[in-house]
């Protein structure tokens, strides 16, 4: 145990360098380290390009081999590029100049679910930066609550949940907070949920790219029950480094849609397929490196897909 400790303190003590060393750095500079970065893992190193090929196969079977080895080579450029940003983010983004950095796209609808008085849930998958998303949220005043797992290295998840409750972003840890996350809804407050992971055998099926995809039911229970607007939205880079566009992509809200999204199928397959619309638009920014289709021999009910 002590060991453990120790080395978990070594860890911690070079990546707390390595961060001071890209604060150092200008963010130009950090780019072109990205790119160079991004040509030694996926040419060289060749870490999961597997996994890579295969999920950019299967989501875009019309691209050519050459396609998407460069979407992999760009992916690869983008993760070390919000690695970037999340070390940049707590010294450039201010009250006063977020502007500079930061877009918005169709806020209106999310800022009228955030100042209601009833509880709102918030989807996003492991696209663009949707790390500074959360905490230019809490910049712009509204606090939120997102579930996540706790790190072994408890100096790690200390240092990453410092920097996401610096703004207002708050992390209720996976396991065993589900009291919390209820605690949040019953007094109308706004929970964000990574909502593209893979969620087992038992999950909710949904198509995601034209594959079975198991899905979390939680999120759109917790929706349902707690009579929750649900707001897809994501920050992608739509320029430079720190260079984002916060959009909204769409909303569901019970009391106001037509819409027949009453069953936790029907609302997960159509944030699903809105997270899959806004992928489409920026391939190059979502982590394919994860098996997000797994167990494909398991299919969704049904062949029909919610209405947008």
């Amino acid at each position: 145990m002590q060991g453990k400790r120790i080395a978990d303190f070594l860890v911690y003590l070079v990546v707390r360098v390595l961060i001071c060393i890209v604060q150092a750095m200008r963010v130009e500079a950090g780019r072109s380290m990205a790119r160079r970065l991004a040509w030694l893992f996926d040419d060289v190193l060749k870490i999961r390009r597997d996994v890579v090929e295969e999920n950019l196969s299967h989501a875009f079977p019309e691209w050519s081999e050459s396609k998407r080895r460069q979407i992999a080579r760009q992916m690869w450029e983008h993760l070390f590029l919000l690695v970037l940003e999340v070390a940049h983010a707590p010294r450039k983004l201010h009250e006063t100049n977020w502007r500079r950095y930061i877009s918005l796209d169709n806020e209106a609808v999310l800022v009228r679910a955030l100042l209601s008085d009833r509880p709102t849930l918030v989807i996003t998958a492991h696209f663009g930066n949707f790390e500074v998303a959360g905490y230019m949220l809490g910049l712009l005043g509204f606090p939120t609550y997102t579930v996540a797992r706790t790190l072994d290295n408890r100096y790690l998840d200390r240092f990453l949940n410092e920097f996401r409750s610096h703004r207002g972003q708050y992390i209720i840890p996976k396991n065993g907070g589900y009291d919390q996350i209820v605690e949040v809804l019953g007094r109308g407050g706004a929970m964000t949920f990574l909502a593209d992971q893979y969620a087992g055998r038992k999950g909710c099926w949904v198509e995601f790219f034209g594959r079975p995809a198991s899905a979390h039911k939680a999120i759109s229970l917790l929706a349902l029950a707690n009579d929750a607007p649900v707001v897809v939205a994501g920050a992608w880079r739509r320029g430079g480094p720190l260079a984002l566009e916060l959009t909204v992509v769409a909303a569901a809200d019970q009391r106001e849609s037509s819409d027949a999204l009453g069953s936790v199928r029907e609302l997960t397959q159509w944030y699903t397929s809105r997270l899959e619309e806004l992928i489409r638009g920026a391939p190059a920014q979502y982590w394919w490196i994860h098996r997000r289709w797994k167990d494909t021999r398991q299919r969704p009910r049904g062949k029909k897909r919610a209405a947008a």
